[in-house]
């Protein structure tokens, strides 16, 4: 071959040789983005989306299991335990775990001991769900039934419930509406037991573990296991005997006169501490589920009622206590006054000329309510209502207190005042007007009204507190006599307990209850009152709710609140005296 011939063919291969290099540039160029969308998605799935998939790989295969936390009990001032734990059990099925030949078996067997509906718990076990309740929170004797049949698929599952006291009728349980209720979901409804649920409640424990594929455990280590917290234990100012004797007082005189409802609130003088806390018609707390949700509203604290003349032992204490009158001090009264236009009447509308002022209390006459209000002037009156706590909530540690401020002083009209000064026209609940009374009878001091007197160990701070100074205890002293007039000569004379004639102290109180603006005919009447009077060992008040004593139809004065609120206060305090061995004092 010439030389020719070889140069000839050269250009030919160096093209074939660029061609091969291109290509395998290409190649390269290609692998090298290829390998670096691999390197990204990686980088993405182990780096940015790390957290996520580990979380995701865990809960295939971690297993946590809640530890719940024993629920404090509540014991009465004497130790007596008014709420207990239960141990109660629920009936689970795993429908994906039953085969078909087995659902009949099962669904008889649930059917059978737990009085469930066979056919519904067939559609359950047909469905495809992992897990499903059949019944819940039944006795131990049930649990041991089912647990005997060893019916596949089917757990059991413990729960802790609240037992409450029976109360005065089967329908009841003692102090509902002061307890509460705890619900399925293990949270106070109501009352104490949703005011203090954390303290209650306590703090969940847990165990958390591992399982491989063969759903074998795999323990990782003691941080995976935190022991429950039990709630604390609560020790109440309450005493079982006296709450039941007020229970089954109050039903028996609301029942006699026919009233709408009633309520009975009593209260340690020296500690501001309840006694008993009672409401007619009540409900049973073990059955909540099936009760009317109405029952549950307590009517001592999530109702506001007007006091009616109760309110004129604030309204004239105040007015000693500023020196503007005396229980001497001598006022004429013709049965009525004209304020702001308005004419306000005594309630008999008598002209009972030249009285004293513990006349106008034993007699519970309105105009010498007014007349102590405006010796003292607007100003000083109202601020006289705060230091009796009439113008803030009571504060008391029970859940659901209701309150109505009423205006400022500025925007209080003068007939306002008026009303007010023998309690209308002004709204309240229990605990704020029995804690006013009580200044009285607590040497002129307002004690915190509470429930609670421990937590586990800790004493309940609202019993540190200083006791604010209200009136003078010179001051309480006057009306303290004046309450003792009133039980002796005046309205309070049903009120009377043997033994106590001349050392009891008392007010009643009529109130007619406002409709859409206007008052009506039906009433609230009450009694307050304490024994003995000069040294007392319990203040207590008593509200009837729409009474319709028999015979008032003629006599509309039958329902005033000596012949119904006053009986029911005797019957319940002459208990009292019995049990807690009180004695008069020596005159």
């Amino acid at each position: 071959m010439s030389t020719r011939a070889l140069s000839a063919r050269r250009p030919g291969t160096v093209d074939r040789v660029g061609s091969a290099r291109l290509r395998v540039l290409s190649m390269l160029a290609l692998a090298i983005v290829l390998a670096g969308m691999v390197w990204s998605r990686l980088a993405y799935w182990q780096v940015a989306q790390h957290g996520r998939l580990t979380v995701q790989a865990q809960a295939q295969y971690r297993e946590f299991v809640q530890l719940p936390a024993m629920r404090g009990a509540v014991f009465d001032r004497n130790l007596t335990q008014l709420v207990v734990n239960t141990t109660v059990y629920s009936a689970f099925v795993s429908p994906d775990q039953i085969v078909a030949a087995d659902r009949d078996r099962v669904a008889t067997g649930l059917a059978g001991v737990l009085g469930v509906d066979q056919a519904k718990v067939m559609t359950t076990l047909q469905s495809s769900s992992k897990f499903a309740y059949i019944a819940r929170r039944f006795p131990k004797a049930k649990a041991d039934k089912l647990r005997t049949l060893k019916l596949p698929g089917v757990g059991l599952q413990e729960e802790t419930q609240r037992s409450y006291l029976p109360g005065i009728a089967s329908g009841t349980t003692l102090a509902a509406n002061l307890l509460g209720f705890v619900d399925w979901n293990g949270a106070g409804r109501y009352g104490l037991e949703e005011k203090y649920q954390k303290v209650l409640a306590g703090t969940p424990g847990y165990i958390s573990s591992y399982r491989d594929l063969s759903n074998r455990e795999i323990v990782l280590g003691s941080h995976t296991h935190q022991d429950p917290v039990p709630g604390s234990d609560l020790v109440l100012s309450v005493d079982a005997s006296v709450q039941y004797a007020a229970e089954q007082a109050l039903a028996e005189g609301v029942k006699r006169d026919k009233a709408e409802s009633g309520s009975v609130l009593i209260m340690d003088p020296a500690t501001g501490g309840i006694v008993a806390w009672a409401d007619y018609p009540s409900y049973n707390a073990n059955d909540f589920n099936h009760t009317d949700a109405a029952l549950f509203k307590d009517n001592v604290l999530s109702y506001v009622y007007e006091p009616g003349s109760v309110m004129k032992v604030v309204t004239l204490s105040g007015a000693l206590n500023a020196g503007a009158i005396t229980p001497t001090t001598v006022i004429n009264d013709p049965g009525y006054l004209k304020v702001d236009g308005f004419w306000i009447y005594d309630w008999d509308r008598r002209n009972h000329g030249n009285i004293d002022y513990t006349y106008v209390l034993e007699h519970s006459l309105n105009v010498g309510a007014m007349k102590a209000m405006l010796a003292v002037g607007h100003d000083a009156y109202y601020k006289n209502l705060q230091a009796f706590g009439l113008t803030q909530p009571s504060g008391i540690d029970v859940a659901g207190e209701s309150f109505i401020p009423l205006p400022s002083a500025a925007q209080m009209q003068d007939a306002q005042y008026a009303t007010t000064s023998f309690g209308q026209g002004i709204d309240v609940n229990m605990v704020q007007m029995l804690a006013a009374t009580n200044v009285v009878a607590n040497g002129g001091k307002y004690a915190p009204p509470h429930l609670v007197e421990r937590m586990g160990t800790q004493i309940n701070p609202l019993l540190l507190q200083s006791q604010r100074q209200v009136i003078t205890p010179a001051t309480a002293a006057k009306m303290t006599a004046m309450m003792e007039q009133v039980v002796q000569k005046g309205s309070g004379w049903t009120s009377r307990i043997r033994g106590f004639e001349l050392d009891q102290a008392g007010k009643t109180g009529t109130s007619q209850i406002p409709v859409n603006g206007k008052y009506t005919q039906d009433v609230w009447t009450s009694f307050v009152g304490f024994l003995p009077a000069q040294h007392p060992k319990f203040t207590m008040l008593v509200v009837v709710r729409k009474p319709h004593y028999p015979g008032s139809e003629r006599d509309w004065t039958l329902n005033d609140g000596y012949m119904t609120a006053e009986p029911i206060w005797k019957q319940i305090a002459q208990t009292i005296v019995v049990d807690w061995h009180i004695t008069p004092d020596p005159h």
